[in-house]
């Protein structure tokens, strides 16, 4: 199963934390607008991406809902029909909500950073270091501790779980 390090942050400062990833990575980044579906599961975390076009994603995945640098292992799989397979997985497994949100993307080495504006909650960068075959957690957490040093990311602004728990704890199951 492929792993990535992965951090999340509020963000305090949407303008720096951009102009700093812009300059991290040498592009002005990827804009991308996303609809996750969570649903109801015995173990981890299953959602599906909508990404508004008529393509998606089905996706499950494992971590542990800690602050700072944490391995997640996931699996993925495309789809053309992210409507109905919606409808089917809603059906046969329930939905625990969804979180809709536009997403800025900036490679930076073999990170994904992720600039997210999410509905009903704010602004949140989210660092995902995609592992190499034989890197251990350690390195991974390491290039993470330094990219957030770089973005200007402080510790106390680390959040843990999904963006999903933090809408549950709202009240806000569907993003509002």
């Amino acid at each position: 199963m492929p792993s990535n390090v992965e951090v999340k942050a509020r963000v305090c400062d949407l303008d720096f934390l951009a102009q700093r990833a812009k300059e991290l990575s040498g592009s002005d980044g990827t804009v991308i607008k996303q609809q996750d579906t969570f649903f109801t599961v015995a173990r981890g975390r299953l959602k599906l991406r909508d990404f508004l076009d008529g393509s998606g994603q089905l996706i499950f995945y494992e971590r542990p809902d800690m602050d700072g640098p944490k391995l997640s292992n996931y699996s993925i799989t495309p789809t053309n029909d992210p409507e109905g397979l919606r409808r089917v997985l809603s059906d046969a497994l329930g939905q625990v909500g969804q979180v809709k949100k536009e997403r800025r993307l900036y490679m930076v080495g073999q990170t994904r950073v992720h600039v997210d504006c999410v509905e009903g909650l704010g602004n949140f960068m989210e660092l995902e270091v995609v592992m190499k075959e034989n890197q251990s957690t350690e390195e991974g957490a390491t290039i993470a501790n330094q990219l957030m040093q770089d973005l200007g990311v402080k510790k106390e602004h680390l959040i843990e779980g999904a963006y999903m728990d933090l809408l549950l704890a709202k009240g806000l199951q569907n993003g509002h």
